[in-house]
């Protein structure tokens, strides 16, 4: 994996600004429903996410993930205000971090690792690696990271959730959030470059050859002419 594709996999997350700037919504959501109510929790969230869309977008940023940053909280904000209950915010997460550790996990079962095929896809070599046992086993390595992640995700905030802990819900999310996909992109990036080892190794120079070329051949066959010349001039006088 060389520098520029591994920012092209940062950029669509978000890049770095927009892993923490999904941290921020939830910054505003809790103390504001503990200050007021469930309802001006709902609209600062709202608000917080669409300030931050319109600033990525002013920046010319991703496209992307301002949407999809906006739509997570607008789901999770619905989600609060059919509850009736803050923690309510928190499920579309708690029960999202559930599927994509399942489809992880069933991906290195069935042994198509999800990391293996979408670096396939980026980096255009498609299912080459499939060829490769070491490769697959590295994209196991990795795929099996995110499922790790997402799984302590679904079972630490679900039992937060059903104990009514609301506040450390929140530290939760922010917590296991882009702090753990930082580690856990720290494992793809290792792997994805030993498996890209296996599947394009470098090329072998070949040492030059010290064997003579015909032109080297030449060039002493014209020498050797010149240095008996003399002599048979000589031999001619």
């Amino acid at each position: 994996m060389t520098e520029t594709q591994q920012r092209s996999v940062i950029d669509q997350l978000g890049g770095l600004s927009g892993l923490i700037y999904s941290s921020l919504p939830i910054l505003i959501f809790v103390p504001v429903n503990s200050i007021w109510n469930l309802t001006a929790a709902i609209w600062a969230a709202l608000g917080v996410a669409v300030a931050i869309a319109a600033w990525r977008l002013f920046r010319k940023d991703s496209l992307q993930p301002a949407i999809s940053g906006f739509l997570g909280v607008g789901v999770s904000a619905f989600i609060a205000y059919r509850t009736g209950d803050a923690k309510g915010y928190f499920l579309f997460g708690i029960y999202t971090s559930l599927a994509y550790g399942a489809v992880f996990l069933i991906s290195i079962l069935v042994r198509w690792p999800l990391v293996g095929i979408i670096w396939g896809y980026l980096n255009g070599h498609g299912n080459l690696w499939r060829k490769h046992s070491s490769a697959v086993r590295l994209y196991d390595v990795a795929t099996a990271a995110w499922a790790v992640v997402f799984g302590a995700r679904y079972l630490v905030q679900s039992q937060l959730y059903d104990t009514d802990h609301t506040g450390w819900l929140a530290v939760a999310r922010i917590g296991m959030g882009w702090p753990l996909t930082g580690l856990v992109l720290l494992v793809t990036v290792w792997a994805v470059r030993k498996a890209d080892r296996i599947v394009e190794p470098e090329p072998v120079v070949e040492p030059e050859s010290s064997e003579p070329t015909a032109t080297d051949a030449e060039s002493e066959e014209v020498g050797s002419v010149n240095l008996t010349k003399p002599r048979e001039d000589r031999d001619l006088s």
